[in-house]
C-alpha cells in the first residue's frame, strides 16, 4: 500500500467525523524513562489483529525512542511467535507463568530481548493455561499482573499486553493493571456486534476492579477500500464510537502473515511498506493524544 493511499484512508476516516485530518508529529525524545503505561490490546473476538497491532505498534514506539515490553498473555503464545521464539519449547520457569504465580521469581530473568533495540518480550507458552484454573482459588485473584509487572514499570515507558479471546481471569488481570486499552475492531459486521458486548464488560471491570481504567481507542483493521462491506462497517464504527476511533486504519495486506512466518515486525521485514508506516503513524497519533508516554 503506497503512502497516499495510507493519506487516502485517513482522509476517509477524517470526513466520516468531519475532522481535519492530522499530521501528527514525531514526539520529542524523552529525558527520562518510566513509569509505563500499561496498555492490554483486547477484543474477545479473535482473529482482528491483536496480536499483530501489539507487535508493530510496539516495534513503532521503540523507534522514537520508548522503551517498550511486550506481554504475550495469550496461552496459545503467538505473540511470542510472532517475534521469532518457539514458545513450545520454552520451560515453564522460562515464561510469565513463573513470574506470575511465584512472587520471588526474577523476572529480569524471564524477559528476553528482540530483534527490535528497546523493545522486549515476556514470553508465553501453552502452559498459562493453567494459572487461570489456578488463579481461581487466589485471594486477590485479579490483581496478580500488576503485581508482576510493579518491578519493571519505571524502567519501561510503555508495557502492551497481547490478550486472549475471552475474557477469563487472565485477561482480567490484564484490564486490572491497565492505565487504557486499545480494542482493534476488524471491519466486519460481527466484530462491531462484539464490540458492544466488551464495552459492558470494560464498563464492569471500571466500577468493580479498576477505576481508573480508560478506552484509549478503537483501531479500525483488517480495512479494505475496494469493497463496500469494508467501507459501510468503518462508517458505522465512527458513527456510533465517534469520540472514541483512531484516525489511523490498519489496511488488510498480505505482508502481516508474511511477517508472522519471518518472526519480526513489518517495520523491519517490510520497512517501507503501507503496513509499517500505518503502524508508525499510529505510534505518533498514540503519543499525541496521551495513550503514551
Amino acid at each position: 500500500m503506497a503512502k497516499s493511499t495510507i493519506e487516502e484512508d485517513v482522509a476517509t476516516t477524517a470526513t466520516l467525523l468531519k475532522r481535519t485530518p492530522k499530521n501528527w508529529p514525531t514526539p520529542a525524545p524523552l529525558a527520562n524513562h518510566g513509569p509505563a503505561r500499561i496498555i492490554p490490546i483486547v477484543n474477545q473476538k479473535g482473529g482482528v489483529g491483536k496480536t499483530t497491532t501489539t507487535i508493530n505498534l510496539g516495534a513503532s514506539l521503540a523507534e522514537l525512542g520508548r522503551r517498550v515490553l511486550l506481554v504475550d498473555f495469550d496461552p496459545q503464545g503467538a505473540l511470542s511467535v510472532g517475534l521469532g521464539v518457539n514458545a513450545h519449547e520454552l520451560q515453564l520457569e522460562e515464561t510469565v507463568y513463573q513470574v506470575l504465580m511465584d512472587p520471588l521469581s526474577d523476572i529480569e530473568k524471564i524477559i528476553l530481548k528482540t530483534s527490535v533495540p528497546g523493545m522486549d518480550l515476556l514470553p508465553a507458552n501453552k502452559e498459562l493455561a493453567t494459572a487461570e484454573v489456578t488463579l481461581v482459588n487466589e485471594m486477590g485473584r485479579e490483581n496478580f499482573l500488576k503485581r508482576t509487572l510493579e518491578s519493571v514499570q519505571d524502567y519501561y515507558d510503555v508495557i502492551l499486553i497481547d490478550c486472549q479471546p475471552t475474557l477469563g481471569l487472565l485477561t482480567l488481570n490484564a484490564l486490572t493493571a491497565a492505565d487504557g486499552v486499545i480494542v482493534p475492531l476488524q471491519c466486519e459486521f460481527f466484530a462491531l456486534r462484539g464490540f458492544a458486548q466488551l464495552q459492558e464488560n470494560l464498563d464492569k471491570v471500571r466500577l468493580n476492579l479498576n477505576p481508573s481504567l480508560k478506552l484509549i481507542g478503537i483501531l479500525a483493521t483488517m480495512y479494505d477500500k475496494k469493497t463496500l462491506h469494508s467501507r459501510e462497517v468503518l462508517e458505522r464504527i465512527l458513527e456510533a464510537f465517534p469520540e472514541s476511533v483512531f484516525e489511523t486504519v490498519i489496511a488488510q495486506t498480505v505482508r502481516f502473515p508474511e511477517t508472522t512466518v519471518a518472526g519480526e515486525p513489518i517495520t523491519t521485514y517490510a520497512n517501507s511498506s503501507g503496513g509499517a508506516a500505518s503502524y508508525r503513524r499510529l505510534a505518533r497519533e498514540l503519543i499525541a493524544i496521551g495513550g503514551s508516554r
